[in-house]
């Protein structure tokens, strides 16, 4: 099963390349709005076809989160590593991608028997992101309030205190990224970098623990 996942996870790489080399193009073109936001080098270019990172670290992630929590959360696994790369590369965390996650995710999450208390965990961490946004648009977008409905489903499923400690880790990764632009004075207090791929892992983390 393991192995089975891993290689959906790389099949779905393949598409994650086109998905991000596509939204790299439509964040160029709408550059010429607000200041920029700090992303990976060369995340506007086109992905190198070699070697194969996309597919690589997707199918690792696959892999790896089948092997822990079992083949219900690849699904999330797969698309949060899809939006994580996105938005390294163009500051997006496209709706087109992140809306419609929300019922695969949840008829995934199904065989768990668990998917009253991942419904209710993606409210909760919603919400909780809602009031920060609305507290400070600036540190955040409402792509990360969407996301973290995602990441609030997919950590509530394993327990309370996997979505609490998912939460936890992706501020502080967050914040920990912040302080190394501070340190290496590639950013200032009021540099924008993407959240979402710091909540990602922090999701990723939990899940990778087997919380």
């Amino acid at each position: 099963m393991v192995a089975l996942m891993a290689v959906i996870g790389l099949v779905c790489g393949h598409a994650i390349r086109g998905l991000a080399d596509a939204y790299a193009g439509r964040a160029l073109a709408d550059a010429s709005g607000a200041g920029p936001v700090l992303t990976s080098h060369g995340g506007l270019t086109p992905v190198p076809a070699w070697p194969p990172s996309v597919e690589l670290v997707a199918a690792a992630v696959a892999g790896i989160v089948a092997w822990r929590v079992g083949a219900p959360y690849v699904c999330f696994a797969v698309i949060g590593t899809a939006l994580a790369f996105v938005d390294w590369r163009t500051g997006l965390l496209p709706d087109a991608v992140t809306l419609p996650a929300y019922p695969i995710v949840a008829l995934a999450l199904v065989p768990t028997g668990e998917l009253p208390r991942a419904v209710a965990g993606g409210v909760v961490l919603a919400a909780g992101y809602g009031v920060l946004w609305f507290l400070r648009p600036e540190a955040m977008g409402l792509g990360d309030v969407k996301l973290a409905g995602l990441i609030g489903m997919a950590s509530a499923a394993l327990g309370w205190q996997a979505l609490v400690v998912a939460a936890f880790c992706g501020q502080v990764l967050g914040a920990l990224y912040g302080l190394a632009l501070l340190v290496t004075r590639r950013g200032t207090g009021r540099t924008q970098f993407p959240l979402g791929p710091f909540m990602l892992l922090g999701a990723f983390s939990v899940l990778v623990l087997g919380w």
